[in-house]
């Protein structure tokens, strides 16, 4: 498995690692990683393996192992841009490295991410889509109302400026079989057989504005998050309103 430094630190930018494995389609396999994969609706880090001998492997996706059963595994896949062959073929299991994240489209989606739970406190319907990546975000409500687009928009302002704390947290599988209301999506359940989920807590503990399972990447503080707006309001179904987020 791979140890996954980002979920106690998403400001974690660089680690050393070990290289664990490379597969024959040269993926990267390392001990422990910054890099968070595809997951959650979050999209998978970019950013560079620098080599031994200082030379930049470019890593263009981040992405969990599948087993035989096509299921995610515990191991994380550094996905190299295509090209760099000869890169590849100096990589050799037990090799260290130097994994650094593209930290500026990581910030943009922790920005982004940590708006979505926003979003989920000005609309407290169940979410049954969302998409996070560096150039915008959303998130598809199950409900049948219309939105506004400015209020929403400026609900999200209000909350900004306030500048919550953003706390990672855990709970047990049996607090959370207690209080299912904590998982606010459809389509996404928290992972499970450690016996302990992660947790995202906007705000204080006794005036949460947002407390749910979520293995993704936030900022600390909603202060961070900076302008951002909603851009879009789609219907995409008789039970389905789309809110798209971008920066201001």
């Amino acid at each position: 498995m791979t140890q996954e430094l980002f979920r106690q630190d998403s400001y974690l930018r660089e680690t050393p690692a070990t290289v664990v494995a490379i597969g024959e389609d040269g993926l990267v396999v390392l001990d422990q990683t910054v890099f968070y994969p595809l997951g959650g609706g979050q999209a998978g880090d970019s950013g560079v393996l620098e080599l031994a001998g200082g030379a930049l492997l470019r890593i263009a996706d981040t992405r969990k192992l599948k087993d035989a059963e096509g299921k995610p595994t515990a191991a994380i896949a550094h996905v190299p841009a295509p090209g760099q062959d000869a890169l590849l073929a100096q990589l050799r299991a037990g090799g260290s490295v130097t994994a650094r994240i593209d930290w500026d489209r990581r910030h943009r989606m922790m920005r982004f991410h940590t708006t979505t739970h926003l979003l989920c406190h000005l609309v407290p319907q169940l979410v049954n889509g969302c998409s996070i990546s560096a150039d915008s975000a959303r998130l598809d409500f199950n409900m049948t109302d219309p939105l506004d687009k400015e209020a929403l928009t400026q609900g999200i302002a209000r909350l900004v400026a306030a500048g919550h704390a953003v706390q990672v947290g855990a709970i047990s599988d049996e607090e959370l079989d207690a209080n299912p209301a904590l998982v606010k999506s459809m389509s996404v359940q928290p992972p499970r057989g450690t016996g302990r989920i992660r947790t995202i807590r906007i705000g204080g503990e006794d005036s949460a504005i947002d407390f749910q399972p979520c293995g993704g990447t936030h900022v600390a503080n909603t202060a961070e998050i900076g302008a951002v707006m909603v851009t879009k309001i789609e219907k995409k179904s008789a039970t389905t309103r789309r809110v798209v987020l971008g920066f201001a």
